[in-house]
């Protein structure tokens, strides 16, 4: 998960235009580690069509091969925000 908050901030510091804040956040709950990184600068316009790396694909790989869930896009308060989840415990382990 720490590498997920590495690639987040380096994200926000080379693409979000304006960033003032970017704020981290891990939490534990009900079996699960939760990390939510959010800037509050502007998202490029051609998300979609950016082809400068993989960082997105690769967390969300990342994020999926634990069993978990992944999310980047625009925040609804402004900015962009990373959020995943993930197990703690893979299902059926000793």
């Amino acid at each position: 998960m720490l590498r997920l908050v590495q690639e987040s901030v380096a994200n926000a510091r080379r693409h979000a235009a304006g960033a003032r804040e970017i704020t981290a956040t891990v939490r534990t709950a009900r079996g699960t580690v939760r990390v939510e990184i959010h800037d509050d600068g502007r998202a490029p316009r051609a998300i979609g069509r950016y082809r400068g790396g993989l960082g997105l694909i690769g967390m969300r790989e990342r994020v999926h091969l634990l069993g978990g869930r992944f999310t980047a896009g625009r925040a609804p308060g402004g900015g962009w925000q990373v959020t995943a989840e993930v197990p703690l415990h893979r299902t059926g382990a000793t």
